[in-house]
């Protein structure tokens, strides 16, 4: 028995030897003594590497035995070192600068740059890279890191440290966070991502929202970053097929690795403000293929939020082909004193590049996040993550996770609210207050006094104040309650109602909702121009453009998805609506020659009733269809992509006679399609809308069921793609059939960025249509030009009646 028993225990310890795993570390650094940030570290005739991290360290395991680790850095000599793993190894490297020789090269004074020659031969090849690989699969590891360098002391009145935690420089990291992903992909665009793991500093049951597919940018593409945020336009690649239009080039040398000739030739612009990178690019001889990338794109080229950023790729073999194994993303900016900088870096693994995908492996969901993804303990992450954390990072994984544990307790929570519920009469006029119980999942929200007061001809002076409840009640529901009254000085008419919206299922975007009670409401739908705006106009111009109607209302509204880019909506109305008429003509400022209005928008001169009081039950029912609707599902929710395809609307309102009384008999039926931010490459994009309706059956249609159109008689006016620039705002309404069209093209800068002056601006030229057919409103034509940069905006048209112009002058658009 004690000889079986012996047996078993050596057993054991041989097998526990033979997997033994041995920690092997160290630092990459030049012959200076200084880190190499990010340098790639892999195991020779195996499918793993690493990444060391900002300082330079670099950390893994293997299992004993001899192995050749590979130590590359762009612009450094690649290194092959043998080390016998028989316990844990400290192995620190030196990296000298490659040297990119000229002898072999003849360079005349008055001939072309031979680095012109090695890239029309890959401009020539670039296609063929480009789908050199239909599929594969591959393991995904990224970590994004954004950081203050420097920041004022006093925001808006805000203590940056105190808000930030930042230390007393006022420095600190904002934002740092680790993902491990299963992603595939074949051509031409499809794309599954599963995430494995997750951590996000100070957020213990956050996602981290990094994607594989943001990470993979790929220059065999002739247009790159379409879509990215980082400009309205997109860039040209070095060795795209029109580059040469683009790009200057020079041959800064040749190395040879493994056997291979490799190119280092310099890019910059053509011109300064092109859209263009500017940096190195290395390129094999025979193949003609990238083998690596180290390019910049400044404020020059029309980037948007930050100063600079620096794309970093390394390629490894897999099999006879090249893919990418790093990729770095680092950038640095620095907008209204704020200095910050930060990275993301994303190392491959494990490719897989003849994969057999089963039939519909490919779905609308390109990324998916369980529940268990954050829950890894800090030891998975210790012996998994490719990149070590920097002391400053581990820094900030301690300081902010046990901040985050402890903000979840009840004590701290209790005392947070108890200083944030404290009722201030000055923050309650200018913000209003809340009432949050974090604990509990509560909040109430009181109206900011300020913004409750308002004027307009029909009610006076006048108070619409309201309060908001709301409550979590667990991940996939929660419930919100608003009571609301109004009161009009000068009309004395008092109105109150009360709505609420219970959502159910946030992964169908899944709700109810409805109200019932009294208010105020524009005459048109789609409202005409706030509150405040409408004041302004009012008081200071004598123009009260806004009309309005008393409604006292009950309604039933559900919402949900139906299946993928399928979104359902059905509501059941009933109202009382009555006509109402201008009591006030208070106005601050009495402009000559000019009146208010009464609120008939058909009588200007004489207050007459619109509609007689009437009552209207109807039924609204509406289906919109994405195309290619593609998303990503956490455990909570989902999160829908701009898809590049259009959308559609299907919509058929009913009013029902006799029904609780109701007066009103109609059938309408209305349809849609509309696609927004349609990339147009290096020309910026375009967006546009298409719509028609009509009603089938118009037996009895008060104004207020009548179709509406978004109109404008403003000069400034917050800017909306359906919005015509000059139509009346009630005039055209109608109960019979129409036709509306709507296509704005943004340049980008295209025209304006070769303008000296200008460029510094990054304004974005526009130019639109705008076209309405219905029977009182035949071949209706707006055309308008202008600028507009960051949702703010300048233009000029022309508005015409069949070919008689009608209207001109300038339009302020405003919005973030």
């Amino acid at each position: 028995m004690k000889k079986l028993a012996l047996s078993i225990l050596l057993c054991l310890a041989i097998s526990i030897a033979a997997v033994a795993q041995f920690q092997i570390s160290g630092k990459i650094t030049e012959t200076n003594g200084e880190p190499i940030p990010f340098a790639s570290i892999y195991i020779k005739n195996s499918n793993k590497g690493i990444s060391a991290n900002a300082d330079g360290v670099y950390k893994f395991t293997a299992e004993k035995g001899t192995i050749t680790l590979i130590f590359k850095a762009i612009g450094f000599k690649t290194v092959e070192r043998n080390i016998m793993v028989s316990t844990n190894i400290i192995a620190n490297q030196i990296l000298t600068v490659e040297s990119y020789s000229l002898n072999s090269v003849t360079i005349r004074s008055d001939a072309e740059d031979p680095a012109y020659a090695i890239i029309r031969k890959a401009v020539r090849e670039r296609k063929n890279h480009l789908n050199e690989v239909n599929a594969f699969t591959t393991d995904v590891y990224i970590k994004g890191l954004q950081k203050l360098v420097g920041a004022p002391k006093k925001f808006f009145g805000v203590d940056i440290q105190k808000e930030l935690e930042l230390d007393t420089n006022r420095k600190g990291i904002l934002y740092l966070s680790e993902s491990q992903s299963a992603f595939s992909f074949q051509r031409p665009n499809k794309i599954k991502e599963e995430m494995v793991s997750s951590k996000v500093s100070g957020r213990n049951n956050a996602f981290s929202y990094n994607k594989a597919s943001d990470m993979i940018i790929n220059f065999y593409e002739n247009l790159l970053l379409e879509g990215s945020g980082l400009s309205s336009r997109s860039f040209v690649s070095p060795i795209a097929d029109n580059a040469l239009f683009y790009y200057h080039y020079k041959l800064l040398g040749i190395t040879h690795e493994n056997g291979i000739t490799i190119n280092k030739i310099e890019v910059t612009p053509r011109r300064k403000n092109d859209p263009a990178f500017r940096g190195v690019v290395y390129i094999a001889d025979d193949s003609w293929r990238l083998m690596g990338t180290n390019l910049y794109l400044t404020e020059d080229a029309g980037i948007n939020f930050v100063d600079t950023l620096n794309i970093s790729q390394d390629f490894n073999k897999v099999e006879n082909t090249y893919l990418p194994s790093t990729m770095k993303f680092q950038f640095k900016g620095n907008v209204f004193g704020f200095k910050f900088e930060g990275y993301y870096v994303s190392i491959f693994n494990n490719y897989n590049i003849h994969p057999n995908f089963p039939k519909k492996y490919f779905t609308a969901e390109i990324l998916k996040i369980t529940k268990a993804v954050n829950k890894k303990d800090s030891l998975y992450w210790m012996n998994n993550r490719p990149i070590p954390l920097t002391d400053e990072e581990k820094l900030d994984y301690r300081k902010k996770d046990s901040i985050a544990l402890l903000k979840t307790t009840k004590p701290y929570l209790d005392s947070l609210e108890k200083a944030n519920n404290k009722f201030g009469v000055g923050k309650f006029i200018v913000r209003g207050h809340n009432f949050n119980n974090r604990y509990a999942k509560t909040y109430i929200h009181l109206d900011a006094l300020l913004s409750s007061v308002y004027y307009n001809t029909v009610e006076g002076l006048g108070l619409k104040y309201g309060a908001s409840f709301g409550k979590t009640l667990d991940e996939q529901r929660s419930f919100s309650i608003r009571p609301q009254i109004r009161y009009g000085f000068s009309n004395h008419i008092f109105t109150a109602n009360l709505t609420g919206t219970y959502l159910y299922n946030r992964l169908k975007r899944a709700s109810v909702s409805g109200g019932f009670g009294s208010t105020i409401d524009d005459l048109n739908s789609y409202g005409t121009m706030s509150v405040r705006s409408n004041a302004i106009n009012s008081l200071l111009f004598e123009t009260n453009l806004a009309k309005f109607y008393k409604q006292e209302f009950a309604t039933i509204n559900t919402v949900r998805e139906l299946a993928d880019g399928l979104q359902g909506s059905l509501s059941v109305n009933y109202a009382k609506n009555s006509t109402l008429e201008n009591t006030s003509s208070f106005k601050i400022r009495d402009i000559k020659d000019r009146a208010f209005t009464s609120n008939n928008p058909f009588t200007p001169t004489v207050e007459s009733p619109l509609f007689p009081t009437y009552s209207s039950f109807n039924l609204n029912a509406s289906l919109t269809y994405t195309i290619g609707q593609r998303y990503t599902t956490t455990p909570y929710a989902k999160r829908y992509e701009a898809s590049k395809y259009p959308r559609f609307n299907l919509n058929y309102r009913k009013g029902f006679k006799g029904v609780l009384d109701s007066d009103v008999d109609y059938d309408f039926l209305g349809f849609e399609i509309f696609q927004e931010r349609i990339r147009t490459g290096l020309f910026g994009y375009t967006s546009f809308v298409i719509g028609a309706g009509k009603f089938l059956n118009n037996e009895s249609v008060f104004y207020p069921e009548r179709k509406h159109f978004r109109g404008n008689s403003s000069t400034i006016f917050p800017p909306n793609l359906r919005k015509f620039r000059y139509l009346d705002f009630y005039q055209y309404s109608t109960d019979r059939h129409y036709m509306e069209m709507h296509v704005e093209h943004n340049f980008a800068g295209f025209i304006l960025n070769k303008l000296p002056i200008l460029r510094k601006l990054k304004l974005e030229e526009i130019v639109g249509f705008n076209y309405l057919n219905q029977p009182d409103k035949r071949n209706y034509k707006e055309f308008y030009f202008g600028i507009e940069r960051l949702g703010f905006g300048v233009s000029y048209g022309f508005a015409y009646d069949g070919r008689k112009r009608v209207d001109q002058g300038f339009r302020i658009a405003y919005g973030l």
